[in-house]
């Protein structure tokens, strides 16, 4: 593919950002990989252009996919021809894990959208995930440029997500901040703790909806994403997920359920239309149920 320079004194990796679907990372990598010429010439991604310049693009070809696509239902909340907003359901693992290829919502992405980001990797269209036995709202980009500007937007705390958890004992603050650095678990290593020990700073606000005899309702507001940052938080203050079997050390309620955590709400706004989005998300008919047997 050839490109007519239009501008002048731009950046090369800039101007293909602006004016291809291709992602900034991306094209940098097809500039390195020399994939990508300026008037027949290897440059740098900090190459000026100018007016006429003639940019060649010669892209690899990839045979097949790493996953295969699966019929899969889908509960979309939202979509556009950019981005579409998925409600997970708790049981469903989100991407594949190195050995298993299927079953998964990304298998069901590929088959259900024509078109979807990151296409010929193990996490099409995922911008952020969800735990597998985390329920609610997550979003998923269909092209390289959106997935992007969503990512970009994650990092610098433009995305708002809430979440609704069902956490044992009774929470006595009507609302706080857990300021606690989490790392991976020095004694186990698929699990991660409150540690100071090759941690990441992570921070989650929280809000009393409904305290019951022996539990509390919350809702929680993310100011940073590290993996499994609500029940680790929770539970290093005490109050764990109810019927968590990673980090809960309480009693399980339904081993064939999951963690009572849901992801409820999300509001950003759209990178590409630029509007404002916001949905709400009941938790299911289980979550609910088992909320009403503490509630009673």
């Amino acid at each position: 593919m050839e490109i007519i320079v239009k501008e002048d004194k731009v950046r090369v990796d800039v101007y293909l950002k602006d004016n291809t679907d291709y992602s900034r990372s991306k094209i940098k990598q097809m500039i390195l990989d020399k994939d990508i010429l300026v008037n027949g010439k290897v440059v740098l991604p900090s190459f000026l252009l100018k007016v006429n310049d003639v940019i060649t693009i010669r892209e690899k070809i990839v045979n097949e996919s790493f996953l295969e696509e699966e019929k899969m239902d889908l509960d979309i909340v939202y979509e556009d021809d950019y981005l579409a907003i998925i409600n997970k359901p708790s049981g469903l693992v989100v991407h594949p894990a190195v050995g298993n290829k299927s079953g998964t919502l990304a298998n069901g992405l590929l088959y259900h959208f024509k078109k979807i980001s990151n296409d010929k990797s193990i996490r099409p269209g995922i911008v952020h995930r969800l735990d597998k036995d985390t329920s609610g709202l997550m979003v998923v980009a269909k092209d390289d440029k959106t997935h992007e500007l969503l990512s970009e937007m994650i990092k610098k705390k433009e995305v708002e997500r809430i979440y609704l958890a069902l956490v044992y004992g009774v929470v006595k603050h009507d609302r706080g901040l857990i300021d606690a650095p989490i790392g991976r678990d020095i004694n186990n290593r698929q699990k991660y703790s409150v540690t100071n020990i090759n941690a990441k700073d992570a921070r989650t606000h929280f809000t009393v909806l409904e305290r019951f005899p022996n539990a509390t309702l919350l809702s929680l507001k993310l100011e940073t994403g590290r993996t499994h940052q609500i029940r680790v938080h929770l539970n290093y203050i005490n109050h764990p997920v109810v019927n968590d079997l990673v980090y809960g050390n309480r009693k399980i309620i339904d081993p064939s359920y999951g963690q009572m955590l849901h992801s409820y709400s999300i509001r950003f706004k759209h990178p590409i239309l630029d509007k404002e989005l916001y949905f709400v998300q009941e938790p299911d008919k289980r979550f609910s149920q088992i909320v009403d047997m503490f509630r009673n």
